[in-house]
């Protein structure tokens, strides 16, 4: 068998897992691509992530919902 066929037949497999179960094996593979951390981004990550967290939690920052931060996206792209 291909490796082609293998990682489709592995794919096709995958996407009949719950949503949590892909997500779960998404971060996986994706962990398993990074065979080295760099600490000094990973806390700036963390940073960031706070930072942002504090902004929504204080009301500066207002969350927009996915369809509409999709159609501004499209828009952008577009050239609309």
């Amino acid at each position: 068998m291909s490796m082609e066929r293998e990682v489709s037949e592995i794919l096709e497999k995958a996407l009949t897992l719950p949503t949590e179960a892909r997500a779960a094996l998404a971060n996986s593979l994706l962990d398993s691509l990074d065979e080295s951390v760099d600490l000094t981004t990973e806390e700036e990550w963390n940073e960031e992530i706070a930072r942002r967290l504090q902004e929504i939690d204080s009301g500066k920052v207002k969350p927009v919902p996915w369809q509409e931060a999709r159609r501004q996206i499209l828009t952008v792209l577009n050239g609309r």
